[in-house]
């Protein structure tokens, strides 16, 4: 049977939870044995959000084979388990550059090169591409019905539609009914406005799904088939929930899968919800609550952190715990000793450029006197080694060629490493796209170290997303000191983990890790750090 295309389609306003309502609809068609695929296609003209501001559209999500990716990826793989790939992914901007090479190489054959037909053909092309095997394709399409970077899509799935037939499309639309106080009640114009922008550029939404902080009455359900044209059961509730791991049951709840599979014409075969219910129980019975500062300098907005947070609640759950989050910026908190008193963990994320550096070399100081469990990541793992340098080998001018020229580089600028295609090799002035070290690597862990432990094998695989790794050459000095460098390349040329001796949990490592996490396989570096957390905070 040939592969089924959902399309999820935004409208009202941004920040709805297009992406989470695509990762929650695979896994539920997942429950009932149905095999998917998601994608993301981005309407802003970046080629890659690689060199954009984690302000803009928060992390980057790095897949294995080093694609760099919008956050929601990450919701897609902790969802349906699905690892994303350089496919799954695609931007306005990716898609003007081939077909503008194209045009350069002549393939148009001296054709005025359009909108339609070329961008939409090479967009049409991607969203049909490396489908096979897959029962359902889901494509959410980025920003908002209106915006007129989304016209170029909208006008591909249309055709789209044209193409494949009407057995093998349907259309999502993802609005807001807000609820005003002073009226008692729901509103649904807002929804009927987007329906109606969306039907002016030939779509007819099949579906809505209707974000709301309460149920749905009937008669509201009834107003929106109305004027929507779509049946009262297509009209699905997307519930504020407390936790994004009870939305998947939730939207059970409300029939979003069942209708979805009756659109196709499917039998109705029974969910397996099983694996979500465990999910949900491990959130509701906790034994207990501990506290994990995140040192970084984006923390005004949290989305920078994404990944990173899920992975730290997958941690807690898997621990049974509740985790509390602090947020600590690392430029302006004036206080970092105060600020970090009473946590049971800390995390120093991953971040590029010297700003900030300062309140995250305080915040290891602390870390390592007090003894308080700590995970160190990317560019946390070179602070780590760098203010082992300053503080206990006492080479004051210990820094990172990313900070400038240093006649002390204890971190430097790559140029040039082993991947599956050979030797990499990369320069100074090169262009800020594309230049780093992307992707799954392979890592081989010291025989009896802490990492060996966490993760119950001596051969590891992890994402990378980094231009400067740590110098061997001060390796030996660092382990007189205690700082023991327990994780390697297969190669032995590139350090990738580094972990205290004398500590009771403080690990650095050059990868994400937060990148692999699920909610029903939380990783194993989470995992320990809270279970460590916890200890810590049993013995204060």
């Amino acid at each position: 049977m040939p592969s089924r295309f959902i399309f999820i389609t935004g409208g009202v306003t941004s920040s709805l939870g297009k992406g989470l309502a695509s990762a929650c609809l695979a896994a539920l068609l997942q429950a009932r044995g149905f095999s998917v695929l998601l994608r993301k296609l981005d309407p802003y003209l970046n080629v890659d959000p690689g060199t954009m501001s984690p302000y803009q559209h928060g992390e980057v999500f790095v897949t294995d084979d080093g694609t760099e990716a919008d956050l929601d990826l990450g919701h897609y793989e902790r969802f349906s388990g699905v690892a994303g790939k350089a496919t799954d992914y695609i931007t306005t901007g990716k898609i003007y550059s081939t077909v503008l090479a194209k045009e350069r190489r002549g393939d148009y054959l001296g054709a005025t090169v359009q909108v339609i037909p070329h961008i939409t053909d090479e967009m049409k092309r991607f969203i049909l591409s490396n489908t096979e095997g897959a029962d359902f394709v889901l494509c959410e399409i980025g920003g908002t019905v209106g915006d007129i970077e989304c016209l170029p899509y909208l006008e591909a799935i249309r055709q789209l539609r044209n193409d494949l037939g009407r057995d093998r499309v349907m259309f999502i639309h993802l609005t807001l009914l807000p609820y005003i106080p002073t009226a008692g009640e729901l509103k649904t114009k807002p929804t009927q406005h987007s329906v109606k922008a969306l039907l002016s550029v030939g779509i007819q939404a099949d579906l809505l799904l209707c974000r709301c902080d309460r149920p749905i009455p009937m008669e509201e359900k009834r107003k929106l088939a109305l004027f929507c044209n779509v049946s009262s059961e297509n009209v699905i509730a997307a519930l504020d929930a407390d936790n994004i791991y009870r939305v998947p049951l939730q939207y059970h709840a409300e029939g979003f899968d069942e209708q979805v599979c009756r659109y196709f014409g499917l039998n109705d075969a029974p969910a397996d919800l099983e694996k979500w219910k465990k999910v949900c129980a491990s959130i509701d019975t906790v034994s207990g609550v501990v506290r994990i500062a995140i040192v970084g300098k984006y923390v005004q907005l949290l989305d920078a952190y994404k990944s990173l947070i899920q992975a730290l609640m997958h941690g807690g759950m898997a621990n049974r715990l509740k985790v509390e989050l602090s947020f600590i910026d690392s430029e302006k908190e004036p206080d970092i000793e105060a600020a970090l008193a009473n946590v049971d963990g800390i995390v120093i994320p991953g971040g590029f450029g010297e700003r900030g550096v300062a309140g995250k070399l305080q915040a290891i100081t602390i870390a390592r006197t007090k003894k308080i469990p700590t995970l160190g990541i990317c560019f946390g793992m070179q602070l780590t080694v760098i203010e082992a340098c300053r503080n206990l080998l006492h080479i004051e001018n210990a820094s990172s060629t990313e900070f400038g020229l240093t006649d002390e580089p204890i971190v430097g600028l790559m140029t040039e490493w082993m991947d599956e295609q050979g030797i990499q090799k990369r320069c100074a002035g090169g262009d800020l796209g594309g230049t780093m070290r992307l992707g799954a690597y392979p890592c081989n862990l010291k025989s009896g170290s802490l990492v060996e432990k966490m993760y119950a094998t001596s051969a590891i695989s992890e994402r990378h997303r980094h231009r400067y790794e740590v110098n061997t050459a001060y390796e030996d000095r660092l382990e007189s000191v205690g700082l023991s460098f327990s994780g390697f390349s297969p190669d032995g040329t590139l350090p990738e983990i580094v972990e205290y001796k004398d500590h009771p949990w403080y690990v650095g490592v050059q990868f994400h890790p937060e990148l692999k996490s699920r909610p029903f396989a939380p990783h194993p570096l989470f995992v320990g750090l809270l279970k460590a957390a916890f200890d810590h905070q049993q013995k204060s």
